[in-house]
C-alpha cells in the first residue's frame, strides 16, 4: 500500500481513538522515525509523496516541526517546480514561433547554393524575390555558410557628387593556358548606381593609341562623360590624353598604388574573377572574348545586386508564384544559373 494512503487511513482511524491512545501512538511513530533517520541515509520519495507534503504545507501551518526526512525548503522547491510546470504546459498548448518554410522553398535554396557556389546569401534572397518568394537573409543563411563581407568602398564624397557624370575604366590581366598574358579593358558607365558596363575589349599588346580608341568607341558623338576616373597606368599616356581632351572629358587620376579610390570598377573586376575567370582556363583571345560576352550578358540581365535592392543593372520584373513552376536556366556555360517561372 502506498505511504500516502496508509497515512490517510491512519488519520481517519485516529479520529475515533481516545487522547491517551493518540499520545502513545505518536510516541511509537516518533521512535520509528528516529530509528529510520539513523539507519536510512536518504529516503526515496515518489511524486505522490511530494504532492502530499505540498498539500499538507498549504493546510497546516505547523508542518515544519513534524517534517524529518527532508528539509522544509525542499518542500517549497517542490511547490515552485509544480508552479513552473503548470504554466509551461499552458504556454505550450499552441503552436509557437513562425510557420515553417515550405519544403519546396528549402529545396530551391539548397539547389541555388549547390549550382552557384560563388553566390552569397543576398544573391539568393534577390533571386528568390524575383520569383515571388519573400524570405529573410537569416533564413537563407541556415542552408549555406555566411561568406566574408567585402571591404567598404572609399572616396564616397566625390562619387556621390559626380556619379551621374563619371565614367571609370581599368585594365586587368588574364593568363592563358599557354602562359601568355591577355589584357582586358573595362569601362563602367556614368550611371554607377546601375553598375552597367558600356564597353570592354581584349588585346595582347595594350597601347595608349588602342586605349584611346576604346574610349572613342564607347562614347560616340556627344555621349562623352564629363569625368573619367583612371589610375596611373602607362596605357593612359600622352596619346591617350591628347585624344580624350578634345572630347570634353576631364581626367581624374587616382593616387599611386591606391586601387580603392576607383572602387566601382575594382569591385567589378573582382566579381569577374571570382564568378567567371577563376573557374575556367582561358585558351586564347577569342575564347576570353566569348567568355566575357556571356558573363556580361548574364551580369546585366540576370545577376541581382545588393546595392540595387536585389535588382539587376537592367531591371528585371518580379514573377508571381501563380506564373508556374521554377526552372533553372544555365548561364556562362553552366557556371551560373538564373531562375524563372514557366507555365506547366
Amino acid at each position: 500500500m502506498p505511504p500516502v494512503v496508509s497515512a490517510l487511513l491512519a488519520f481517519v482511524v485516529s479520529l475515533f481513538q481516545s487522547r491517551q491512545v493518540l499520545h502513545l501512538r505518536i510516541l511509537a511513530l516518533q521512535h520509528q522515525v528516529a530509528v529510520y533517520k539513523q539507519t536510512i541515509h536518504r529516503p526515496c520519495l515518489t511524486p505522490t509523496d511530494r504532492l502530499f507534503w505540498v498539500w499538507l504545507s498549504r493546510l497546516w501551518p505547523g508542518w515544519h516541526g513534524t517534517l524529518q526526512f527532508v528539509q522544509p525548503r525542499t518542500v517549497i522547491a517542490w511547490q515552485h517546480k509544480r508552479f513552473r510546470e503548470h504554466w509551461r504546459r499552458l504556454s505550450q498548448r499552441g503552436t509557437p514561433g513562425r510557420s515553417a518554410l515550405a519544403k519546396e522553398v528549402r529545396d530551391l535554396i539548397r539547389q541555388m547554393w549547390q549550382t552557384n557556389p560563388t553566390w552569397g546569401s543576398p544573391r539568393i534572397v534577390g533571386e528568390l524575390r524575383k520569383l515571388g518568394i519573400e524570405v529573410a537573409k537569416s533564413t537563407v543563411e541556415k542552408y549555406r555558410p555566411r561568406p566574408k563581407k567585402p571591404p567598404s568602398p572609399t572616396w564616397k564624397t566625390f562619387l556621390k557628387n559626380h556619379v551621374q557624370d563619371l565614367v571609370a575604366l581599368d585594365c586587368f590581366v588574364v593568363p592563358t593556358v599557354t602562359f601568355r598574358v591577355l589584357f582586358v579593358l573595362v569601362i563602367l558607365s556614368r550611371a554607377h548606381e546601375r553598375r552597367r558596363i558600356v564597353h570592354f575589349n581584349v588585346t595582347k599588346h595594350p597601347t595608349a593609341q588602342w586605349t584611346a580608341q576604346q574610349v572613342v568607341e564607347a562614347f560616340p558623338w556627344d555621349e562623352a562623360p564629363r569625368y573619367l576616373l583612371r589610375d596611373r597606368d602607362r596605357i593612359y599616356g600622352t596619346h591617350f590624353r591628347q585624344r580624350v581632351r578634345p572630347m570634353g572629358i576631364h581626367e581624374v587620376v587616382t593616387a599611386s598604388r591606391s586601387p580603392w579610390p576607383n572602387p566601382y570598377v575594382e569591385r567589378l573586376i573582382g566579381s569577374i574573377r571570382r564568378e567567371c575567370l577563376d573557374h575556367v582556363m582561358v585558351l586564347h583571345e577569342r575564347h576570353l572574348q566569348r567568355l566575357l560576352t556571356g558573363y556580361f550578358a548574364y551580369y546585366h540581365h540576370w545577376r541581382t545586386h545588393l546595392s540595387l535592392a536585389m535588382d539587376c543593372p537592367k531591371s528585371r520584373p518580379m514573377q508571381a508564384p501563380d506564373r508556374g513552376q521554377v526552372i533553372a536556366v544555365p548561364e556562362v556555360g553552366g557556371l551560373h544559373h538564373h531562375y524563372e517561372r514557366v507555365a506547366a
